[in-house]
């Protein structure tokens, strides 16, 4: 299927097929982050983190990543981007995404065994969600564009 859009006829057709061919399931929000670098954004999120590459498009340096149904897609800052401010370190101020996992306690110690600096070490927290209140463990790290990922169980 040929769709003209704003990615460009080839960006599309490619998405479209990757969408036909794997069923994939595509989470009604997806934050698109632009990054400094894709190629140190990828070592960071595949070796370090363990997310997926979904698909990719290497001439566009955008990836598409998942991890136990989290998802982000991730593009390489250029000056036709969705650049509305100055770019500088740390990119999202005022932002954390939060990405529930399986077994934060393995996600953790792996972690740890890279040596990865913690924005916040693992912690039990409360919320008050609908006048009950809910306990999770947490723990927020930093990604190399100053991003930050609160993981939680």
């Amino acid at each position: 299927m040929v769709v003209r859009g704003c990615m460009g006829e080839m960006d599309i057709e490619i998405n479209l097929k990757f969408v036909e061919d794997s069923n994939y399931i595509f989470n009604k929000m997806i934050p698109e982050l632009t990054v400094f670098g894709i190629e140190k954004t990828k070592t960071f999120y595949i070796d370090i983190l363990g997310f997926k590459i979904e698909y990719e498009r290497p001439e566009d340096k955008f990836v598409f990543v998942s991890y136990e149904g989290s998802q982000f897609m991730f593009e390489e800052m250029h000056e036709d981007g969705w650049n509305v401010g100055e770019m500088k370190y740390p990119l999202g101020q005022g932002v954390n995404f939060s990405i529930e996992v399986n077994d934060i306690g393995e996600l953790y110690s792996n972690l740890v065994k890279e040596g990865l600096p913690f924005y916040r070490d693992i912690m039990v927290s409360t919320y008050e969600v609908n006048e009950e209140d809910v306990e999770q463990r947490e723990f927020i790290i930093q990604d190399p564009n100053g991003y930050l990922l609160r993981f939680t169980d």
